[in-house]
């Protein structure tokens, strides 16, 4: 399935993930934190289907759940007392609330960066800062690159080593740590050997020497100029409206936010706007090419 975001400039894709990750991450406003989560799950559902669910269903709302009682264990502002715990210290409303928004904005900027992997691969980050920052570029987009590689390689040692009967999911727990440790110097000794040999292969086609240049296919055409104007139309309309007070809201000692009045409203849809971009966009691009489909 293709994806707009994935097919646009990488300067278009990685400035849109920039603006969401810092809007996520730096806006506590409760109807914000829902907006974000909303399109980081539903992007994340188009890119990986049921895997995105299965992610969602097993990590982020344990992790909602424990964020949400541990802030409220080591946390006792608030000015809404709802008991007192053991320690004889208070049980706040606030402190439980804003633990269950962190948990939310957690779980929001890992939704988010899941799909930044996807979109951003190696060669794009390469694109973006090979010629700024060429090592850090370079350590970054190995190390995205290594990743899925190390996970696939361990799946593939983990089968070998059970068909010759040193599977780490039987026997007893010494012979199981046995076998663990014995998969892991394995991988360790696949991982320097790849080290080697990526290093080798970078030597001999010149990379460092003077004068070298980098192919790369990435055209900013007459689409990218317009997602890119709308884009910073969308951050700079939230940026205002955050600067005039649209946006806010606090936690402590009471729970108090912007009142909902007509400019809340607009920035809200706006943020939504935002959130919501990719998948908008690949809605109406398979709605364009199933009429087209039609028409043959």
């Amino acid at each position: 399935m293709r994806d707009v975001i994935s097919d646009l400039h990488p300067v278009v894709s990685f400035l849109y993930f920039a603006f969401v990750l810092a809007f996520s991450m730096y806006f506590t406003h409760p109807v914000t934190l829902v907006l974000s989560l909303l399109g980081a799950l539903s992007y994340s559902i188009y890119l990986k289907g049921r895997k995105a669910l299965g992610f969602s269903s097993r990590i982020m709302l344990p992790m909602i759940i424990i964020v949400a009682l541990i802030n409220p264990l080591f946390n006792h502002q608030g000015a809404t007392i709802l008991t007192y715990l053991p320690s004889g210290n208070p049980l706040t409303l606030e402190s439980i609330a804003y633990g269950i928004s962190s948990g939310c904005m957690l779980i929001t900027v890992l939704c988010w960066f899941s799909c930044f992997n996807v979109i951003i691969t190696s060669d794009k980050i390469i694109y973006l800062f090979g010629r700024v920052i060429p090592a850090m570029s370079l350590i970054l987009s190995m190390t995205l690159r290594f990743v899925p590689r190390f996970r696939a390689q361990m799946h593939v040692v983990s089968d070998a080593q059970r068909c010759v009967g040193r599977d780490v999911s039987s026997g007893g727990v010494l012979k199981r740590a046995k076998h663990g440790i014995q998969i892991l110097s394995i991988m360790v000794t696949w991982s320097l050997e790849n080290a080697i040999e990526t290093a080798d292969s970078m030597k001999s086609r010149g990379y460092g020497l003077k004068g070298r240049t980098a192919f790369h296919n990435f055209r900013f055409d007459k689409r990218d100029r317009s997602i890119l104007f709308a884009v910073l139309a969308i951050a700079g309309t939230i940026i205002a409206g955050a600067m005039l007070g649209g946006l806010k809201y606090r936690y402590y000692p009471t729970m108090k936010g912007a009142a909902f009045e007509p400019l809340s409203v607009l920035l809200y849809a706006v943020y939504l706007a935002l959130c919501a971009l990719p998948v908008i966009l690949n809605v109406r691009e398979n709605r364009k090419w199933n009429a087209l489909k039609s028409a043959i």
